[in-house]
Parts: C-alpha cells; sequence; structure tokens
C-alpha cells in the first residue's frame, strides 16, 4: 500500500470513528444493558470483545451469537453495534459476543479474518465454562462485518471445526474486486462513494493479487455448498445491493437455505443511520430469525 493510500485511510478512520458511533433514535434505552468484557488469544493477536448477556433463564445454557461490526475494515468501533447486541440478547435470549476485530492500515487482511475465526471457535469450544452453549451458535456482522462472517463460515466449513446455525449478512461488500465505480445506486448520492471505497479496499487488501481471494470476495467463490444457513439482508438504493442479492441467489442455488429480505428506500447501514422503522425491522429481523435458529 502506498503512503498516500494509508494516509486517506487513517483520515477516513479518524473522520467516521466519530461519526459512526451517533446512532439516530436507535439506541434501545428501554433495554438495560447488561456486559462484562472478554480477551481471546487469536493466531494474529489478542482480541477483546464484549458479552451481552440475556435476563437469567433457568435451566438449560443460552446459544451465543457472535458479531462483527462495520467500518469499510478501517474503523474500529465495535459500540457502533451496541444497540444490535443489547435488541438480540435480549429479544433472541442468546449470548452476543461483539467482538474488536484489528483494523486497516495498521493491520490487513488476512489478520482480521483470523481473528474473527479463532474468536469464533475458541467461542464455540469454551461455553460451559463461560455460560453459553457453544454447540449452538451463529455469526453475523455488518458491512465489513458481514464479510467477515462469510469468511469465518467458509473456514468452519472447510476445516470442519464448528458448525453455526445460522450466518447473518447485512449490507455485505462481497466483491472487492470489481471497479467501485461499476457499483451502481438508485440515488444520486449514496452513502458510499467510490473514491471511499476504494480507500476502504486499498487499505484492507493492498495486493490487487488478493481481491479475488473468497476470503475476501466471497461473492466470486464458486463453491457455496455446505455452508450454514443464511439470513441476507440488503438494502434497495446501496452500491453493494446488487452483490448481495446475488450473494444470495448464489447460496440458494448451492443449496444453502436463505431467507433474503431487500428494504425498499434505504442505503447502506441503515440499521444504524435509519431511516428508524427500517432500522428496527431489519433488526427485529435479526432477532427473531436467530431465535428461531438457535432454539432447541
Amino acid at each position: 500500500m502506498s503512503f498516500s493510500s494509508s494516509v486517506k485511510a487513517r483520515g477516513v478512520q479518524l473522520l467516521l470513528g466519530g461519526m459512526m458511533a451517533r446512532v439516530q433514535d436507535l439506541r434501545f434505552t428501554d433495554i438495560p444493558k447488561r456486559t462484562e468484557s472478554l480477551r481471546v488469544d487469536t493466531g494474529a493477536g489478542p482480541v477483546n470483545c464484549t458479552v451481552y448477556r440475556p435476563q437469567a433463564t433457568a435451566g438449560s445454557l443460552a446459544p451465543v451469537y457472535v458479531n462483527f461490526h462495520g467500518g469499510g475494515f478501517v474503523v474500529g468501533r465495535p459500540e457502533q453495534d451496541d444497540h444490535i447486541c443489547r435488541y438480540i440478547a435480549a429479544t433472541a435470549g442468546c449470548v452476543v459476543i461483539n467482538v474488536d476485530y484489528a483494523v486497516a492500515p495498521q493491520r490487513q487482511f488476512p489478520v482480521p479474518v483470523t481473528q474473527a475465526y479463532d474468536v469464533t471457535a475458541w467461542v464455540a469450544e469454551n461455553g460451559p465454562a463461560h455460560d453459553w452453549d457453544g454447540s449452538r451458535l451463529a455469526v453475523g456482522g455488518h458491512s465489513a462485518g458481514a464479510n467477515l462472517t462469510a469468511a469465518v463460515c467458509r473456514l468452519a466449513r472447510d476445516r470442519g471445526t464448528f458448525s453455526p446455525r445460522l450466518q447473518i449478512i447485512d449490507s455485505a461488500p462481497l466483491d472487492q474486486l470489481a471497479d467501485p465505480a461499476t457499483k451502481q445506486s438508485l440515488i444520486a448520492k449514496p452513502l458510499l462513494s467510490p473514491q471511499l471505497m476504494r480507500i476502504f479496499t486499498d487499505a484492507y487488501v493492498p495486493d490487487p493479487a488478493d481481491r479475488a481471494h473468497p476470503l475476501v470476495s466471497p461473492a466470486l467463490a464458486d463453491d457455496l455448498a455446505g455452508l450454514p444457513p443464511a439470513l441476507v439482508i440488503t438494502a434497495e438504493n446501496d452500491r453493494l445491493r446488487d452483490e448481495g442479492d446475488a450473494y444470495a441467489k448464489a447460496l440458494d442455488v448451492a443449496g444453502v437455505p436463505v431467507t433474503h429480505r431487500v428494504f425498499e428506500g434505504v442505503d447502506h447501514y441503515f440499521t444504524h443511520t435509519g431511516p428508524v422503522p427500517a432500522g428496527k425491522e431489519a433488526i427485529d429481523l435479526m432477532a427473531t430469525t436467530l431465535h428461531s435458529a438457535l432454539s432447541g
């Protein structure tokens, strides 16, 4: 990566870091926050996580959901997903692990993938000691975090280590080889500009030869059979909508059970920036789908 692209990525880090922490009226302030800190050692260094607990339930251990935040692989702010993690813990009745994976330009591909996978594998293996059921596990994420979700599920399938019952793919960048200028939106000024998308990709995957790798661009993989059931959420006006829609269709063709929902009239990251009714509806869809997948 050139000096200038690294500087650009750090500038975006500073600019978006403050903006993305503000969630408009989607804070679910009526839901109490019951959290604790967790640190997991991985093959790419230790990773801090925040554990969200549901209300105590008698009897069996609660299932567990591993969440990866967005931010173009350059914004390291897991707290931007606090509203989603709190809502899912309370509504789906599962423990939620919100992962603070390393970001670019300081740490590039494959570091975030290694950390995301290793944390999820650790969660699957260490349930009883931490009061969750690692055999009833799901994984999901938003934007860049949804890309990491797809990578984690692919690695879990290929290594045969654990089997998520559900993957949530929300507004994901799934093709990082294509020129961002070819990705169209139905509105004049969508949230993601080609320039911003190039800064993200140059920072996270500086070597163009890596951009077609299935752990970087899951939409380019031709071997999707055997992946976990998926909830794919796309936004009608998002530049990333087409690749998300195509991925949902490809999973379905490969025999993977897929629930695919296109939310109308909204742009990228609407689960964080609104409009509030659509954001809440999408987050509730995540929670109810998780509850169904993880119960029993």
